[in-house]
């Protein structure tokens, strides 16, 4: 099953801050070690909300509005996509990002998905 590991976006982050040097080189072996394990598929990181554009639908009228947005804590700064059997192993994998922002001293937070698959439609008539 694959699940989306999503990393939520700082003050600093949008403020266009460069992670810490320790973050980058910590999260740098970390995607290489799970790579070769075979469990992480995709890893990204996201620039700050200036740099992109919120569309919206409500009642059928389209806006778009440029960011920043206000709401930070709502922002994701990176993402994963990883492979893992469980929800429990992939909250074990997510932990190894955490330790890496906490051994640096850094704040995260992080939310872990599954992302659906082709059997949670069903099957085609």
């Amino acid at each position: 099953m694959r699940y989306m590991m999503m990393i939520k976006a700082t003050q600093d982050y949008e403020a266009g801050a460069a992670p810490k040097a320790a973050v980058m080189a910590g999260m740098a072996q970390l995607s290489q070690e799970m790579a070769e394990a075979g469990v992480l598929l995709l890893s990204e990181g996201l620039q700050p909300s200036s740099q992109g554009a919120l569309l919206r639908c409500k009642g059928g009228e389209l806006t778009v509005v440029d960011g920043p947005f206000a709401e930070t804590k709502e922002l994701v700064g990176g993402f994963a996509i990883l492979r893992a059997k469980s929800k429990e192993e992939a909250i074990e994998l997510a932990k190894r990002a955490v330790e890496v922002h906490a051994k640096a001293g850094v704040d995260i937070e992080l939310e872990v998905r599954p992302l659906f698959e082709p059997p949670d439609f069903g099957s085609k008539p």
